[in-house]
């Protein structure tokens, strides 16, 4: 039995004292809800803060990126060490955001992956398609490219414990969201390739989160695929009322 991942990506929103005050209602708000795990990723500046909100409670702690590097001349990049010792317990890696504005590549997704398992943090690796390879017939195919490029070479152990989103990239902020015939269909291909590359030991335990325009009102009926295991939630994750009422679909 998946433990589903109900996960809030804040982007770039929220100073430290908002982040502070967000996090604080989400901590005491979810204090008794055992049979799910969740997740915020506040951006950098606010991590540390959040850090000392969260201790102790059932929420945990993710940054929004990483860099392959451990330390370095790397202007303005942010490395694993520092997120670790912030209290980070896992990293999304490769969103859409990031392929799109910052020319993330599949190889570069692979070394933050790889450097993301090193310092015992577990990483988020998103995949998804563009509208226009979705309508053209090549969302699977640029799909397993991302997953065979960009998840290639872990161990075995990493390969059980491993996070895929599956993010539409015509969904996200959009409006938009992919019926949950749609996302059950990407979710069930994801994990028969995960097994062809890794068993299916690991494709039946890993999480596949959806991500794309998540709401309250289509959560559950997305929740309910035998496939999809959670959410990476955007713009509802910012109000403390709408991610809670996705914490409690």
């Amino acid at each position: 039995m998946r433990t589903p991942l109900i996960a809030g990506n804040w982007k770039m929103h929220k100073t430290v004292s908002e982040s502070v005050e967000l996090a604080k209602k989400i901590r005491e708000s979810v204090a008794g809800v055992k049979d799910r795990e969740i997740l915020i990723c506040p951006v950098y500046t606010s991590l540390y803060a959040v850090s000392g909100v969260v201790k102790g409670s059932n929420v945990k702690l993710g940054s929004q990126n990483v860099f392959y590097e451990e330390k370095g001349a790397f202007t303005g990049e942010i490395a694993p060490g520092m997120l670790a010792d912030s209290g980070c317990s896992y990293v999304i890696i490769g969103h859409s955001e990031r392929r799109q504005y910052f020319h993330e590549t599949d190889e570069t997704v692979n070394k933050r992956m790889k450097i993301t398992f090193k310092f015992n943090m577990v990483p988020i690796v998103c995949v998804g398609e563009k509208l226009e390879e979705r309508e053209s017939g090549n969302a699977f195919k640029v799909i397993e490219t991302q997953v065979r490029s960009g998840i290639r070479e872990l161990t075995p152990e990493q390969a059980k414990i491993l996070v895929i989103a599956y993010e539409p990239v015509w969904a996200i902020g959009t409006g938009k969201t992919a019926t949950p015939e749609q996302a059950e269909e990407v979710h069930l291909f994801i994990r028969n390739l995960y097994s062809e590359i890794y068993g299916r030991g690991s494709a039946d335990i890993i999480r596949i989160l959806y991500g794309g325009s998540v709401k309250p009102d289509n959560f559950a009926k997305i929740m309910s695929q035998k496939n999809v295991d959670g959410g990476l939630v955007g713009g509802a994750a910012l109000e403390a009322d709408s991610f809670i009422k996705l914490i409690q679909y």
